[in-house]
């Protein structure tokens, strides 16, 4: 869990004076108290993939935030450009507001992407663009 992370701003110029060093690895997820969060959204570049350790399974940061705790995490399985994540995630959280699933709402928000991408692309859209994402956990109402 020590090679799975976030970097966050700032991380590059070394520790503070408290410690920190602006990284977040998983084994300090594991640290976090997540018990009661319904859902955490890792949209960063590859938060969805992890490292396969003979005996262990899938070391990752989301299965960092599941042992933590986090009931569902939409997390990323390859790089996809900020734009077009946050057009995806913003159609994902307009449809949990309208009490979709989790994983029903995603596929909504992808099924969407595709049709206005078709429209502003003359009928082409590519898997690239809004595969990407995944629910793992608990893919129903966040109530």
């Amino acid at each position: 869990m020590l090679q799975c992370g976030l970097a966050f701003a700032g991380c590059n110029h070394g520790t503070d004076g408290q410690g920190n060093n602006g990284i977040l690895t998983g084994e300090e997820v594991l640290g976090i108290d997540l018990r009661g969060t319904k859902l955490v959204v890792l949209s960063a570049c590859e938060t969805g993939l992890g490292r396969v350790r003979a005996g262990e399974g899938v070391a990752s940061l989301r299965q960092a935030f599941q042992l933590a705790g986090a009931h569902t995490v939409v997390a990323t399985l390859w790089s996809v450009p900020d734009s077009e994540m946050q057009q995806l995630l913003v159609l994902f959280f307009g449809n949990l507001t309208k009490g979709m699933g989790k994983a029903e709402a995603l596929a909504q928000a992808q099924r969407e992407f595709i049709r206005q991408q078709r429209r502003a692309t003359n009928g082409i859209t590519h898997a690239f663009f809004w595969a990407a994402p995944t629910v793992t956990g608990d893919a129903g109402h966040l109530r």
